[in-house]
């Protein structure tokens, strides 16, 4: 959404590329690109490329003594669930049998329900250990005995490609990276270069960019900041701002961000953290807006104060509940279908919580620490927005259209994927809701195409589908995993091997890789690496539980790069901020909720325990 006289906005957009910078970060890309591939990245490339065809095969000639190859379609759909089931370490009988038909075709298995009827025969037939045998031994083919030396030629070629595809991926990061610290390029440019890298090294086709690119996710961004911009026009940001900060008799921008944060983050752990950014990010610019003076005519550190306080405030409440984000619903399906072992909204809030609780302060104080606004005092701010409302008069025709609008989307948000979900069949999603409001408000007539041309930040949208195009290509790439993996082995090299140590390293190597890729594919990637070791080290102790929980919330941990998640994005399109000052607050924030996190899972959660467990 385009910052209202803010110059700030001009200086992003309208500067050249800065070729020193850009410089480094093609050397860097370069670099890695031409180095040998290592070993490890080979291993990887082998299991992505023909883990699940052998794997496959494995299981029709175990069962049905046939190669895949020639089984029955239902028989393929057997051996195609049961991989599936594996690769997400869900190995005993009595996890698999909980999981119905369309859970299994999240993981591939796509088929009639006679299909399904045939496979659950199947598996109520067999022994319960001879299944969990053949169970150990599909993961064991898939990830020690199947290995690039075992392969056929064509199919070392075929490895050897998506190993350098790996490498390329890799390379990719460290470009990205880079351009999004320094600003080397304008960074809708950035996103851009990105799926020109994925379509020119073959990572991905030029069919498939642009829908890896135009994801539910941005259509959001798209529509949240298209409301936004119909929020503005009408008059309706300047009602609620008042209506949320009149109570205060003198409002400093000390009490008006606590209010924020006070506001934001318990909200973030039952409403989606992209929906709390959209609605907040009108009321941050019309604060801002509305306290400018004649003689301070410009405040960039109040600009950049307010809106990393709407985006932070929401990344740090959604680990306190379930709800929060589908990362934390991830891990808790990851640890029942793994081990069988079941975690309550209530359980989860009561370890949730109180980091939320303990972080809000935090955040408010690295806020009023980093950023020295000029202008303290939002007086002024609420009596320009009193004398504004007094000119609207009561309520208009537009703004009551307005309100009713975004309460119906907003009320779709809340219910898309359970209530509407059931009542139409088919799960809309939360873009889709947000595109519908859109166009509504241009059905109403409340705004033209002009209004959404000029007062939403194009770029940024089309830097989210950058986004969304590079964590997609990170996650099929096995770049993801490879970086999981070696991390997690790097950190166990160097002494790392103690449960907590464990847990540690397990929520650096999420948090690391949710500076990269949301939330949610990052909880995906990571969290089966976490919990087997958790399934090692820790079985039948509190270690699988806790690492469930660091690795949800670690995966919240993005406060440092714009492409991290939505909100983040979100106020970026203000215009206000520079990629940097992500890191003025996101880099301690990050340091403190690390330590935070860590102190919980050693003092306060075994406190609680976990039924069934024994301590760690």
């Amino acid at each position: 959404m385009t910052a209202p006289g803010e110059g700030s906005k001009a200086s992003a957009y309208d500067r050249y590329i800065d070729y020193k910078r850009f410089a480094i970060a093609v050397a860097a890309f370069l670099l890695i690109a031409a180095i040998p591939t290592p070993r490890s990245m080979v291993d990887v490339a082998v299991e992505y490329t023909y883990g699940e065809k052998y794997v496959l095969d494995f299981f029709t000639r175990e069962l049905f003594g046939t190669p895949a190859n020639e089984a029955e379609q239902w028989q393929v759909y057997s051996a195609r669930a049961l991989e599936g089931l594996m690769r997400q370490g869900t190995l005993q009988k009595e996890a698999v049998l909980k999981r119905d038909a369309k859970q299994l075709e999240g993981l591939g298995a796509k088929g009639p329900k006679a299909f399904y009827e045939r496979y659950r025969q199947l598996v109520e037939g067999m022994d319960e250990a001879a299944f969990n045998d053949l169970m150990g031994r599909a993961k064991e083919l898939r990830f020690s005995t199947l290995t690039y030396d075992t392969l056929k030629p064509e199919e070392k070629a075929k490895v050897d490609t998506a190993a350098r595809q790996l490498k390329i991926c890799v390379a990719m990061i460290a470009f990205v990276v880079i351009c999004f610290i320094t600003e080397a390029m304008p960074l809708p440019g950035v996103a851009f270069c990105v799926g020109l890298i994925c379509v020119f090294s073959g990572m991905v086709t030029r069919k498939d960019a642009p829908a890896w690119m135009w994801t539910d996710a941005t259509w959001f961004i798209m529509g949240s900041l298209m409301f936004a911009a119909a929020f503005v026009k009408t008059g309706v940001d300047k009602r609620i701002c008042l209506a949320l900060f009149r109570v205060l008799a003198k409002p400093n921008i000390r009490w008006v961000t606590l209010i924020l944060v006070l506001v934001m983050a318990p909200a973030a752990t039952f409403i989606s953290d992209h929906a709390l950014a959209a609605m907040f990010l009108p009321i941050g610019i019309i604060l801002y807006s509305n306290s400018l003076t004649a003689q301070i005519p410009k405040d960039s550190e109040l600009a950049k104060m307010l809106m990393i306080t709407i985006c932070m405030a929401p990344n740090i409440g959604g680990f306190g509940a379930p709800s929060g984000g589908a990362r934390n619903v991830i891990m808790i399906n990851y640890m029942e279908d793994m081990f069988g072992y079941s975690i309550s909204y209530g359980q989860w809030v009561l370890y949730g919580m109180p980091f939320v609780i303990i972080m809000m302060p935090v955040l408010w104080l690295l806020l009023n620490r980093r950023f020295k606004p000029q202008i303290k005092d939002l007086t002024p701010a609420m009596e320009s927005l009193k004398k504004d409302i007094a000119r609207m008069g009561k309520w208009n025709r537009a703004q009551i259209t307005a309100v009713i609008i975004f309460l119906a989307m907003f009320v779709g948000w809340l219910t898309e994927d359970n209530i509407l979900k059931d009542l139409l069949g088919f799960r809309l999603g939360i873009g889709v809701l947000a595109l519908a409001g859109a166009v509504a408000y241009l059905l109403f007539g409340i705004v033209n195409w002009r209004d959404y041309q000029e007062k939403v930040d194009w770029g940024v949208v089309w830097l989210y589908a950058g986004a969304m195009i590079f964590g997609r290509v990170l996650d099929q790439s096995g770049a993801a995993y490879w970086l999981a993996r070696s991390l997690t082995d790097l950190l166990a090299s160097i002494g790392l091997t103690s449960m907590y140590a464990l847990l540690a390293s397990g929520g650096f190597v999420t948090a690391f890789m949710t500076q990269l890729m949301a939330d949610g594919p990052a909880a995906a990637a990571v969290g089966p690496i976490t919990l087997n070791i958790a399934g090692v080290v820790g079985s039948g102790t509190t270690m699988i539980p806790f690492m469930t929980l660091v690795t949800a919330a670690a995966s919240s941990f993005a406060y440092l790069l714009i492409i991290g998640t939505p909100p983040n994005a979100i106020v970026y399109a203000s215009g206000y901020l520079e990629a940097k000052d992500f890191l003025r607050v996101g880099i301690p924030c990050l340091v403190i909720a690390f330590i935070v996190l860590m102190l919980m899972a050693a003092f306060y959660w075994p406190l609680l325990g976990f039924p069934g467990l024994q301590p760690m």
